[in-house]
């Protein structure tokens, strides 16, 4: 399928650019391991670009063994598969397509937010299974209208999240370190926390909507989760590194949280024996929130401007850098690896 620009073998269209150019071009899915085509690649490498629904995790050793490597690039959002701390000790540029998918992945929270707070992955598997329980359905279904809702960042994408669960007449509620304009909460009906906790208190929902850096990471670790209400439900689509993987588990076989949503693991792909797939009162999927038809679109085309900016000589637009030559430039991450404990 051509449209599936990510897909190997479309090479998100940018094979006749690039060969135009001049430049050897190396697309592979064989990058885990040290034999993997990727490490064969790395001693010459000038630029890497990864998706992160599938990422090619550039840690500090792999920094190490290309020393041309000047550039990491995302198709996508979110850099966190760059070992920050090694890239700017290398003085590199790593830049993300900031926005490309924003739309793609508010809507797909709104369909989780849904999916939990209605009861539907049970229904749906009722009807496949042959069954007809509708009471065992309808006790765990509730209305989203008048439940407590709560982002956890309201950036690019936490933002069009708010904005769109502002017609089910929901109570808002958002964290952020950088606190929106007065009259945009005014417009939403959205109340600010000054801390991830008190939001965790308050909300029945509470969706995840931040970049995965040192600060973030497990930050829903045992201890923010026992404040949250018995009963709530989380929706994380942002990165799985910021939920910590067997508190969480425990806090949903425990009943405190009532359901998991998301699309997000560490790491990515998630290992077959996941304690997540097997995690009761999930409706979790593989990583394609960010990753539409459309999406994919508008990242490719966004990677391809980074190119001939760079092989141009011409500035990036600033929205799309993490760092620039080494300088951390992006307010939303801290320098850090996030690395570790990827294959």
């Amino acid at each position: 399928n051509n449209k599936i620009l990510g897909a190997v073998e479309n090479a998100l269209g940018l094979t006749d650019f690039l060969k135009a150019r001049g430049h050897e071009f190396v697309v592979t899915s064989d990058k885990d391991g040290p034999n993997s085509v990727l490490e064969r690649h790395l001693h010459d490498a000038t630029v890497i670009i990864s998706q992160p629904f599938w990422p090619a995790y550039v840690t500090a050793e792999r920094i190490a063994k290309a020393p041309q490597l000047k550039l990491a690039i995302t198709a996508g959002v979110g850099s966190d598969h760059v070992d920050l701390a090694a890239a700017a000790k290398r003085q590199m540029t790593v830049a993300e397509v900031t926005g490309s998918n924003v739309v793609s992945v508010a809507e797909h929270v709104v369909m989780m937010i849904l999916s939990l707070v209605r009861n539907y992955i049970p229904g749906h598997q009722q009807v496949v299974q042959g069954q007809w329980d509708i009471a065992a359905v309808a006790e765990n279904a509730y209305d989203l209208e008048g439940k407590h809702v709560g982002a956890v960042g309201a950036g690019r994408i936490g933002y069009r999240v708010l904005q769109r669960l502002h017609a089910f007449d929901c109570h808002l509620h958002y964290y952020d370190k950088i606190r929106l304009p007065i009259e945009v909460e005014k417009d939403l009906n959205v109340t600010y926390h000054t801390s991830v906790e008190s939001l965790a208190k308050a909300c029945d929902v509470v969706t995840i909507n931040t970049p995965l850096h040192p600060e973030t990471e497990n930050l829903f670790n045992t201890e923010l989760l026992s404040k949250m209400k018995r009963g709530s439900y989380i929706v994380n689509t942002a990165r799985g590194k910021i939920v910590n993987t067997d508190a969480l588990v425990q806090a949903v076989k425990s009943n405190h949280i009532a359901g998991y949503a998301g699309d997000v693991w560490f790491p990515q792909p998630a290992p077959a024996d996941h304690p997540w797939r097997t995690m009761p009162r999930q409706a979790m999927t593989v990583h394609y929130s960010g990753t539409t038809i459309d999406a994919q679109a508008r990242y490719a085309a966004g990677v391809k401007e980074i190119l001939e900016n760079y092989f141009d000589g011409k500035p990036q637009r600033r929205e799309y850098l993490i760092l620039e030559d080494g300088k951390l430039i992006s307010p939303a991450y801290t320098l850090g690896d996030m690395t570790r404990g990827a294959r």
